[in-house]
């Protein structure tokens, strides 16, 4: 059997986000998220779930660690509950919230797990977006004084900050196509948005540089890979567009300091401009340490004027699914890390998210995902094959620790190593549970 070997120092993680395991929606001070609200609006979210409940880590994330401590990883990747801290986004301060994630985090230093915290993963307080929510520049503000408030709470327990989860999803899945919180359909919107989440990350960077703490911080982008079908210009740029939105959009002005004008012009032609007022671009422009990467899927494809935004479409290669419908294309994973390499240089990367949909159910106990560990296996043996050609990846965290509220699918989609029974709450690992157990602990992956 061959093998290909990772660095002895390669940090093996999971992910969750507050919202999808925590549970305890009005406990201990905690204020109501635009998911509370996008979660009770009928057709949003399927079979109209919600988080009220969830895995209810928050009651049980000590089991939640033992698990984690049994898989073998080293590193754990949450993210914080921002109304948890801040009921209302700003002003008084919950101090029962802080206390949890104190606690919370405390537990994971004492069980040799390093926690790696993200601010932002979707659940906005309800009371901003009562204001605009993303839209208006005051929520910038908000944020920075939340980030501010977490650093110096926990500062001295976190060495691995990142300031905002997906924000393609946030702006444009969200306020463009309005599938997710807070479901507006507007470009000038979606555009709007995300330079103001890109100014929040950058705000919360120059805080934290101002704390004076040790550590790193950068931020996670969720990135696709269209690669053109044809050689046909149209199908090139088309490609080019699909793949700008995720990495250009979000990149450049972190990286470069300006936004793609290729981009900047298409959404000009269809009547959207970015807000950028005075320092702006230096704000987003400064340095990070890191850069998270979430990565799913991807696809060949090609020109299409009736496909969406970008007017890229993918074309049906006779790829395998995941159940929920996503191709399987684990090339896409090292083509876009490699061209992120050629674009931003040697940027310390980890990859925050990665993992795969299927809904197998426990059967005498054993829950026999065969399909999810051929996913993670080719898609490590792509970023075995990144390392080894010079792309500095640092780390992986699979998503997800535990099956969990999928948000507009609500429970319908599984991604956990660990199976979630809805109705008990009870945790059951699976096969991949313990094939990833495995490369953890000799840190090679089956060639």
């Amino acid at each position: 059997m061959r093998t290909v070997q990772f660095p002895q120092d390669f940090v093996w993680g999971a992910a969750t986000a507050a919202y999808q395991i925590e549970g305890a929606y009005n406990e201990d001070g905690r204020g109501m998220s635009i998911w509370d609200t996008f979660s009770r609006i009928p057709g949003k979210v399927d079979s109209m779930d919600n988080g009220d409940v969830a895995c209810d880590s928050y009651h049980r994330y000590l089991e939640d660690i033992a698990l984690m401590k049994e898989l073998g990883i080293t590193s754990y990747r949450f993210s914080v509950a921002w109304p948890r801290i801040f009921p209302a986004g700003t002003g008084e301060l919950n101090a029962k919230g802080l206390e949890f994630y104190n606690t919370f985090v405390d537990a994971l230093l004492e069980n040799g797990i390093e926690p790696v915290c993200t601010l932002y993963h979707w659940d906005l307080p309800q009371s901003l977006q009562d204001s605009g929510g993303w839209e208006n520049r005051d929520t910038v503000d908000a944020f920075a004084a939340y980030a501010d408030t977490l650093f110096r709470s926990l500062g001295g327990k976190i060495k691995k900050w990142l300031t905002i989860n997906e924000p393609w999803c946030v702006s444009f899945l969200s306020n463009y196509q309005g599938t997710h919180a807070p479901g507006n359909t507007d470009l000038q919107t979606a555009v709007t948005v995300a330079h103001h989440l890109l100014l929040a990350h950058g705000s919360a960077v120059r805080k934290f540089r101002e704390s004076g703490l040790t550590g790193e911080i950068g931020y996670a982008p969720n990135v696709t890979w269209m690669e053109p079908y044809s050689s046909r210009k149209k199908d090139v740029e088309a490609c080019k567009r699909e793949n700008g939105l995720y990495v250009e959009w979000f990149m450049d002005p972190v990286f470069k300091g300006e936004y793609p004008s290729f981009l900047v012009k298409w959404f000009r032609e269809k009547g959207a401009e970015v807000p950028i007022q005075k320092g702006d671009m230096e704000l987003i422009h400064e340095k990070i340490d890191i850069l998270g990467i979430n990565y799913y899927s991807g696809s060949l494809a090609r020109y299409d004027e009736s496909a969406g935004l970008t007017a890229c479409e993918p074309v049906e290669m006779g790829y395998d699914r995941t159940d929920i419908g996503w191709p399987i294309y684990p090339e896409g994973f090292y083509k876009v890390l490699s061209y992120i390499q050629s674009r931003y240089g040697d940027i310390p990367i980890y990859i925050t998210e990665n993992g795969a949909c299927y809904n197998d159910e426990p059967d005498n106990g054993i829950v026999a995902d065969t399909k999810r560990v051929n996913y993670l296996h080719k898609h490590l043996l792509q970023l075995h094959r990144c390392i080894s050609n010079g792309i500095p990846v640092k780390g992986y965290f699979a998503w997800s620790l535990l099956d969990n509220f999928e948000w507009a699918y609500g429970y319908s989609m599984r991604f956990g190593l660990v199976h979630t029974d809805y109705a008990t709450l009870a945790r059951t690992p699976k096969d991949s549970f313990y094939w990833y157990q495995d490369i953890i602990a000799t840190g090679e992956v089956e060639s």
